[in-house]
C-alpha cells in the first residue's frame, strides 16, 4: 500500500471513529406547532461583553480573557487574550462572513467556531429555517429540527436561544449551549475541542469607532 493511500485510509478510519462517538439525535418530543421560531437577535444599539474563557483540546488546555463588541443587527468583533499576556487573537463577524487574520496564531483559530455557532454563542440565531423545518413545544421549551435529513436543531427557553446543534448522519457533531447564569459552552465532538465562556460584564455603550471593524 502506498504511503498516500495509507494516510488516506488512516484519516478515513479516524473520521468514521470520531463520528461514531458523536451522540445520536433523539426524536423531538412535545406538541407539534407551526414552523415559526422566536426572534433571537442581538440587543438593539451597541454593547460590549467581557468574559473569561477556557479552551480544552486533545493536547492542551489554555485560558484567558476576552471581549465582544456587538452592534445591532449583524456585527460582532471578538478579541481573545491569553492568560499571562502570552498572546492574543481577534475575529470579525459581519452577518454570515467570519474573518480571522491570516497572521493569527493557531490558538486563536481554534477558539472560534464557524459563523452559525459563533452567532449562537452570542445569542443570535443565524440558522435559516428550511422547508422541512419541524417544531415542537414541550412546556416552556421549543425545539426545531431544520432540514431533511436534519442538519440543525435549535432549542429555545421561551424566547431565549439556549442551544444550537449541528447534525450530520443523524448524530450531533457540534453544539453551543447558553446557560441562564451567563456561561456559554461550545463543543466539537469529533475533535474533542471544548470552549467555555463566562460573562463577567455586559454594558451598553456608544457607537464604536470605524476602526473596530478592521482587522490587522
Amino acid at each position: 500500500m502506498t504511503s498516500g493511500r495509507a494516510r488516506w485510509l488512516a484519516a478515513a478510519t479516524l473520521a468514521v471513529a470520531s463520528l461514531a462517538c458523536a451522540p445520536r439525535l433523539k426524536p423531538l418530543t412535545g406538541r407539534a406547532v407551526p414552523a415559526r421560531l422566536p426572534l433571537a437577535s442581538l440587543p438593539r444599539g451597541h454593547r460590549i461583553v467581557v468574559f473569561n474563557w477556557t479552551l480544552e483540546d486533545r493536547d492542551f488546555e489554555s485560558r484567558g480573557e476576552g471581549a465582544a463588541r456587538l452592534a445591532y443587527p449583524d456585527s460582532a468583533r471578538l478579541d481573545f487574550f491569553l492568560g499571562g499576556g502570552a498572546g492574543s487573537g481577534s475575529a470579525l463577524l459581519i452577518n454570515d462572513s467570519l474573518q480571522i487574520p491570516e497572521s493569527a496564531p493557531r490558538l486563536a483559530r481554534r477558539l472560534v467556531p464557524d459563523a452559525p455557532l459563533l452567532w449562537a454563542a452570542l445569542g443570535r440565531a443565524r440558522v435559516v429555517p428550511a422547508r422541512d423545518t419541524a417544531v415542537r413545544v414541550d412546556g416552556d421549551t421549543l425545539r426545531a429540527d431544520i432540514g431533511n435529513p436534519v442538519a440543525w436543531r435549535l432549542t429555545y427557553a421561551r424566547d431565549s436561544l439556549r442551544r444550537v446543534e449541528r447534525v450530520s448522519g443523524g448524530r450531533i457533531v457540534e453544539w453551543v449551549a447558553r446557560f441562564s447564569d451567563g456561561r456559554v459552552r461550545y463543543r466539537d465532538v469529533n475533535s474533542r475541542r471544548q470552549l467555555d465562556l463566562t460573562v463577567t460584564r455586559s454594558d451598553n455603550t456608544g457607537s464604536f469607532d470605524a476602526a473596530t471593524w478592521l482587522l490587522p
